[in-house]
């Protein structure tokens, strides 16, 4: 444990697996408490458990304000602080855009971009009572081109970035930092059957939850003290090379939880 975050209370939603269970680990190894916050319960409280010690799961719809209310609520009675938040829960749905019903669309729009306005606007009082805090908002790739299939997924993605940019600008001056990490292909349990592209890529792979993490970690801590605003691209270099995106793995047109589709990892 490196001790950096020690005394600090993170709150990790999406936490229970993949990039958000990256994360928390970090976070814990670092020192943090880390509450655990995701829909899915079995694995969330497997995850807690196997951490143990400064680590809880809480089930959170991160599209219910009340519910957001009552997770920072229940990290405040037990930990006494909220200093990091990690926004990372999302979910993507894959289809053309002529079959792109209105109901998946808003309802990527209300887990991927609502669920990060809730966050912020129940973290940011907590945060405010102990001098400030850090807040870091999980987009994608997805946020700086597009791609086919994804019509609702990008557009919350850019959206991510505008939502991260405006909240900056009105929390600095209570301490508060919001930035945005955005990673590329990123290999997790949901992405299994994921025609990953990797030609194009500069280091020739795709990342691995912890490399996520490990840009995570830096806007957490104060070593980044003076970043706010800002997006940070975690890709392996996927955006500075030529994107050549001729597959996407059939899902039938479902929605798939988070990064459980195309690239995808964000």
């Amino acid at each position: 444990m490196s001790g950096e975050l020690a005394g600090r209370t993170a709150i990790v939603t999406g936490g229970a697996q993949g990039i958000g269970a990256g994360v928390a680990r970090a976070l814990h190894a670092a020192g943090a408490t880390v509450v655990i916050a995701d829909v899915h319960v079995a694995e969330g409280g497997k995850l807690a458990t196997a951490l143990g010690e400064r680590a809880r799961f809480v089930e959170l719809d991160v599209r219910d304000a009340g519910a957001w209310s009552r997770v920072v609520a229940q990290a405040q009675r037990a930990y006494g602080r909220v200093d990091v938040l990690v926004n990372n829960a999302g979910v993507a749905a894959i289809a053309p855009f002529a079959e792109h019903s209105e109901e998946a669309f808003r309802r990527v729009l209300d887990v991927n971009v609502m669920g990060l306005f809730h966050g912020i606007a129940a973290v940011a009082p907590a945060m405010r009572q102990v001098g400030g805090g850090s807040i870091i908002n999980v987009g994608s790739i997805g946020a700086f081109r597009a791609y086919p299939l994804m019509t609702g997924y990008i557009t919350s993605k850019w959206a991510v970035r505008g939502l991260t940019r405006a909240a900056a600008l009105e929390l600095g001056a209570d301490g508060i930092r919001v930035n945005a990490v955005h990673p590329g292909q990123t290999e997790t349990p949901l992405t299994d059957g994921a025609d990953f592209d990797t030609a194009h890529v500069a280091l020739k792979r795709v990342g691995q939850p912890a490399d996520i993490a490990g840009a995570v970690l830096f806007l957490a801590g104060d070593g980044s003290r003076f970043v706010t605003g800002a997006d940070l691209v975690v890709d392996g270099g996927d955006l500075a090379g030529a994107a050549n995106w001729a597959s996407v793995p059939d899902q039938n047109g479902e929605e798939g939880d988070r990064h459980g589709s195309v690239q995808l990892a964000a």
